[in-house]
């Protein structure tokens, strides 16, 4: 259902239509967004439900300032991000890096089913800076436009272009490496 459609659900009192149509509009791309950059189905599956519950809490607050879109993918993002650096914390606590970590679920995701070089990028995407990172799966795999990532992150389109050029150059390097 249109973006839309959904927000005049809403606006007609009919909210817990509107929040089932966002539900079923958003999961599955949510899932994915959210997947690549949490790395493994579970992690994935628990972030998806706490973004909803948030979705599910602010829909009474949403103004329409921003776009439908961007609004679910901000709390996705930042549902992502806060995830991360829960991870990220206890891994210094463990003394152990977050890129060996992230490899590590990576190797270990049962629900994994890609090839050795689809493996290796992702574990490539896994090591780079939390930014470079979601930028990255952003433009690259969402096919989002900076414009609206910008609106999601926050951040100028400059330097998003920054970001991802910065993110493409390391993994490509990071494939030659290792496939030559």
């Amino acid at each position: 259902m249109e973006d839309g459609k959904i927000i005049e659900l809403f606006e007609d009192g009919r909210t817990e239509e509107a929040f089932n149509n966002i539900v079923s509009s958003y999961k599955e791309r949510l899932y994915w967004h959210i997947r690549r950059m949490a790395g493994n189905h579970d992690d994935a599956d628990d972030i998806l439900q706490n973004t909803f519950v948030k979705i599910w809490a602010g829909l009474p607050s949403f103004r329409g300032e921003s776009r439908l879109f961007t609004w679910i993918y901000r709390i996705a993002t930042n549902e992502v991000i806060t995830f991360l650096g829960k991870k990220r914390l206890r891994a210094c606590l463990s003394f152990k890096p977050y890129s060996a970590i992230a490899a590590a679920e990576i190797e270990a995701d049962p629900y994994f089913d890609g090839d050795a070089i689809t493996r290796k990028l992702y574990k490539t995407i896994a090591s780079l800076p939390s930014k470079q990172r979601i930028v990255f799966n952003m433009r690259y795999f969402d096919e989002m436009k900076y414009e609206d990532m910008s609106e999601i992150l926050g951040t100028s389109v400059g330097a998003l272009k920054a970001s991802y050029h910065h993110a493409y150059k390391k993994i490509v390097a990071q494939m030659k490496e290792n496939f030559g």
